[in-house]
């Protein structure tokens, strides 16, 4: 073959790709702009597809206004921004540890923003921040954890993966004891808003909890996307990235510190949910493959679109009542867990 018809062959192939993504994200793009009005509509009160927009810019009933402008709209857009920081938080462990079924739960940080959500609501420590002292005291003990691990993983040799791996874990089940221990010895009347929100939900959610959450998400998310790069090449090996110029120490700590903030923006405002960063970046690299400049892009939306279905599920379930979003997540998340783990040598990292 000549190196005209190779030529020729690469843009071939390089168009089919393209589209084969246009298609994916246009796609994707419809379920999360579907997602977001069937939310809309879903809850107690019924309101007709026909009057959501006009509800949306306030024109209509003063009644069905609120009900869309204060209530499910900043809670939809709380999903939104919780489900693609847990997606990409989700695909940047998996490209960081070479293993698709890394989480950020594996560094122990949900963990860590489980005991300082505990220890505000069991015991006041942080009712200096008034209503907002268990969203804060989540987010803090959340970020806090980021660096504990990476303090004691650290040794005379730098920080090692499998020590980062082993620190997480440790530091994780510390923090899920001494949250065992709080719920034990709380009042009765305490213990039940502990253990709901150890269950996720988005029911507090308002316009201030979307607006404490953005910043810390998005810088997160941001961190994450301008090391899509460096992903591509360290999923080949962090010595093969290392020989090819990336900075394989720097870019771990920024990946961590952008994960952590993506995580602790999420949980602060949302409880834990577990499995999204586990679900989402595995369907994509399903359909598109391990490149994360493609990934990252479509985890965000998908993440988003698949929390805002989750949450409508929730709501509407056992209405007029809802479902903590935590359990319906597991539900669907652990078997999928079990079939990645079955299926682990037939899913592309980057470099298998």
């Amino acid at each position: 073959m000549s190196e005209l018809d190779s030529f020729e062959a690469l843009k071939v192939i390089r168009r089919k790709t393209f589209r084969k993504y246009l298609i994916v994200t246009i796609v994707a793009l419809f379920l999360l702009v579907m997602a977001f009005f069937i939310a809309l509509k879903t809850g107690p009160v019924y309101i007709s597809f026909d009057k959501l927009i006009n509800l949306l810019f306030g024109n209509g009933n003063q009644t069905d206004v609120y009900i869309i402008q204060q209530i499910r709209l900043p809670r939809i857009l709380c999903c939104a921004i919780v489900g693609a920081a847990l997606s990409i938080a989700g695909l940047a462990m998996q490209g960081l540890f070479r293993n698709p079924m890394a989480s950020p739960s594996i560094l122990g940080v949900s963990s860590g923003a489980a005991f300082g959500a505990a220890l505000a609501m069991g015991f006041g420590i942080g009712s200096i921040f008034g209503s907002y002292s268990v969203t804060l005291m989540a987010f803090i003990f959340c970020f806090g954890t980021t660096f504990l691990v990476y303090f004691l993983a650290r040794t005379s040799g730098g920080v090692s993966m499998t020590m980062l791996l082993l620190s997480g874990i440790a530091v994780g089940a510390f923090f899920n004891g001494l949250v065992s221990a709080i719920q034990y010895l709380v009042d009765s009347s305490t213990l039940p808003g502990i253990v709901y929100w150890l269950m996720g939900s988005f029911a507090s959610c308002g316009w201030d909890s979307f607006k404490l959450a953005l910043i810390p998400i998005v810088i997160g998310i941001v961190i994450i996307g301008f090391c899509a790069n460096e992903l591509n090449i360290i999923s080949l090996g962090e010595d093969q990235a290392g020989t090819l110029g990336v900075n394989v120490k720097k870019v771990r700590v920024l990946l961590l510190i952008g994960t952590s903030l993506a995580v602790a923006g999420s949980v602060a405002i949302s409880g834990i949910i577990g499995f999204v960063g586990l679900i989402i970046p595995h369907i994509f690299r399903m359909i598109v493959g391990p490149n994360h400049k493609i990934l990252i892009p479509l985890s965000i939306i998908g993440g988003a679109a698949f929390m805002i279905i989750m949450d409508a599920i929730a709501r509407w379930i056992i209405m007029p009542d809802e479902l903590p979003i935590g359990i319906l997540t597991a539900l669907l998340g652990a078997p999928f867990f079990i079939y990645v783990m079955r299926t682990k040598k037939k899913y592309r990292m980057g470099g298998e």
